[in-house]
C-alpha cells in the first residue's frame, strides 16, 4: 500500500522537483498502479489537504485501465479519515460524502461493486470510536438514499460492505488490543457484518509508537500485537490482516528496498506494508520493483509468532523499562528537536500543527514535530533517535532477565541499531552534551549498546563520513547568531539524500 507519507529527500523518477503537490498525486496513483507492483493506495484525510474528486479524475484520465482493472478488486483506494472526536467532525463528514458520491459513480459507470469501501480510523484507542464511526457513515448513508436515491441496490452493497478498519498508534493500545477488536467484532457480529469470508483488518502504527516510547518498545508492542491477531482470529473464525505502517529509517520501521529480508522476518505475519514516499523514490527504481515483488511473494507465506501469556507479561515489564528512559529523556530534548524541525522541508501539503485546523503530537509536557520531521531533527545533528534510550533500557532489561526475551523478540535489533550507528556523530554529540546533560545520557546509551550487544556504532562507507561532514556544519548554523535558514535547508536535504529518507 503506498501512502503519501513525506519522508522522500529526494524527486520522484516522474517529478522534476521533491515536493509532491495536491494535484500531482493523482497521476501519481495512477503511475503507482501501471508501473509498481503496488496494490492499494491511502487517500489521507488526517493531516493534509487533499483532492476531493480524486473518483472522477482517476476515471477520465484512465477509464480503460480501470475498466479493466475496477477499484475496489484489482487495485484498491482506501481512505484514511480524521480521528474520532465527537463535536468536530466536519472533515469526516466530507470524506463520507465523497465516499457515497463515488459510489454513485461507480454505478453510473456499472462497475461490479463501490470504488471505495473502506476508511482507517486514526487514534483508535477503543471499539467505542469505530463503532461511533460506523453508525455516523450509516446515518450518514441512509439520509443520503432518502434524498438522492429510488434504487436502493448500490446504495445498500456499499452500506453493508462499508469498514471501519481500527488504526492503532500508541503502545498501551497495541498490548491491549483485545480490548479494543472484541467488543468492535461482537457488534459486528450481532449485527450479521462481521464478514468471515474477506476477514478483518487492523492497522498498526510504528512510527507514533517509537515518538511515544522508544525505538524498541514499539517493536516489542508491534510483536505482541501480531501475535494477539492471530490467536483473535482463530477464536472468530475470521482470517486476520494486519497492516504495519512503516518509514525507511530504523527508527519508524526500516523497511526500504535494501532491507527486504530482515523486516519480513521482523514483522512475519504482516499482511500489508506501509510504502512510504523515500521507498518509492529516493532508492533506483528497479531495486524499488524488485523489493516490492518480494514483499508480495514473502508476506502472506509468513506467520505471526504465537506469544505466550507470560511472555506477554514480560513484553510490557520490558517495554515500560526501555519507556521510562526514553520520555524524560525526549521531554529534555524537545526544544532543540523543534528547532532544527522548522528546517526540515515539507514533501506534501500538509495541514499545520497548530491552529484551528492543526494537530500535533505531543509527549508529557512538550509537544513536537510529526514522526518525520522529528527523525529528520536527530539524524540533521547526527543523534539518530534509535539511539536515544536504548543502551539504558537494554541495561534494565539484562538486570532484570529480560535481555535473551527482549533479544528474542526483536532479532533485527543488531542490524538496526548498526545502520542508526553509521550516522552518529560523536563529536557533535560531545559538544551537545557539554550544554544539555540528556546528551550527556544519550552518550551513556550509545556505550551500554556497544557493550552490551557485542556491536560497533561507526562509519562504514565514504558516504556515512560526508553525512558526518554535513551534520557537523548543520550544528555549527545553528550556533550562528544569524542563521541562514535556505543553507541550514539545503544541508539538511543533502544528509537526508545521503541517508536515503528525509526522516
Amino acid at each position: 500500500m503506498a501512502t503519501q507519507h513525506p519522508d522522500n529527500a529526494g524527486k520522484p523518477w516522474w517529478h522534476d522537483d521533491p515536493f509532491i503537490t495536491t494535484q500531482d498525486e493523482i497521476d501519481e496513483v495512477l503511475l503507482l498502479f501501471k508501473e509498481l507492483p503496488i496494490d492499494e493506495y491511502m487517500w489521507d484525510w488526517e493531516g493534509k489537504y487533499v483532492d476531493e474528486a480524486v473518483g472522477e479524475k482517476l476515471y477520465s484520465r484512465a477509464h480503460e485501465f480501470f475498466a479493466a482493472h475496477p477499484l475496489g478488486e484489482d487495485f484498491h483506494l482506501t481512505f484514511r479519515i480524521p480521528a474520532y472526536e465527537e463535536g468536530k467532525l466536519h472533515r469526516m463528514a466530507r470524506a463520507f460524502m465523497n465516499l457515497l458520491s463515488l459510489s454513485d459513480l461507480g454505478a453510473e459507470l456499472k462497475l461490479p461493486r463501490p470504488p471505495v469501501t473502506e476508511m482507517f480510523l486514526p487514534l483508535t484507542e477503543s471499539a467505542h470510536q469505530l463503532i461511533g464511526v460506523r453508525k455516523t457513515f450509516r446515518d450518514i448513508a441512509d439520509y443520503h438514499r432518502h434524498i438522492f436515491h429510488s434504487d436502493r441496490e448500490q446504495h445498500d452493497v456499499l452500506r453493508e460492505q462499508f469498514q471501519v478498519t481500527p488504526l492503532v498508534e500508541d503502545v498501551e493500545s497495541m498490548f491491549t488490543i483485545e480490548k479494543i477488536l472484541q467488543p468492535y467484532w461482537d457488534s459486528l457480529k450481532a449485527e450479521g457484518t462481521l464478514n468471515t469470508a474477506r476477514g478483518q483488518r487492523v492497522f498498526l502504527a510504528r512510527s507514533d509508537p517509537a515518538m511515544n516510547a522508544g525505538l524498541v518498545p514499539a517493536v516489542l508492542a508491534i510483536k505482541s500485537a501480531l501475535s494477539k491477531l492471530d490467536t483473535l482470529g482463530e477464536q472468530y473464525a475470521t482470517p486476520v490482516h494486519p497492516i504495519i505502517g512503516t518509514g525507511s529509517l530504523p527508527f519508524r520501521g526500516s523497511v526500504n528496498p535494501q532491507y527486504t529480508a530482515e523486516f519480513l522476518a521482523q514483522y512475519a505475519g504482516v499482511r500489508t506494508y506501509c510504502i512510504q514516499s523515500a521507498f518509492r523514490y529516493d532508492y533506483p527504481l528497479d531495486q524499488v520493483r524488485s523489493a516490492l515483488e518480494t514483499i508480495q511473494q514473502e508476506a502472506p507465506a509468513r506467520s505471526a509468532e504465537r506469544i505466550s501469556v507470560a511472555e506477554q507479561a514480560q513484553l510490557r515489564e520490558a517495554a515500560d523499562l526501555f519507556s521510562a528512559f526514553w520520555k524524560p529523556s525526549v521531554e529534555a530534548l524537545a526544544d532543540i528537536i523543534n528547532d532544527v524541525a522548522q528546517y526540515v522541508p515539507g514533501r506534501r501539503e500538509r495541514l499545520q500543527h497548530v491552529g484551528l485546523f492543526g494537530y500535533s503530537r505531543g509527549l508529557g509536557k512538550v509537544t513536537l514535530p510529526r514522526a518525520i520531521k522529528f527523525t529528520g531533527a536527530l539524524y540533521s545533528i547526527g543523534v539518530p533517535p534509535e539511539l536515544i534510550a536504548t543502551g539504558r533500557g537494554l541495561a534494565a532489561a539484562r538486570g532484570k532477565g529480560l535481555l535473551p526475551l527482549v533479544e528474542r523478540m526483536y532479532p533485527a535489533m543488531r542490524a538496526d541499531l548498526k545502520h542508526a550507528g553509521k550516522y552518529l556523530n560523536r563529536e557533535n554529540l560531545g559538544m551537545l552534551a557539554a550544554k544539555v546533560p540528556a546528551f550527556a545520557d544519550v552518550q551513556q546509551d550509545v556505550a551500554l549498546i556497544e557493550q552490551i550487544l557485542g556491536i560497533t556504532l561507526a562509519m562504514e562507507k565514504p558516504k556515512h563520513v560526508v553525512h558526518r561532514n554535513y551534520t557537523s556544519t548543520i550544528l555549527h548554523r545553528l550556533n550562528e547568531d544569524a542563521r541562514d535558514a535556505a543553507q541550514l535547508t539545503e544541508d539538511i536535504v543533502e544528509a537526508g539524500v545521503l541517508r536515503r529518507s528525509l526522516g
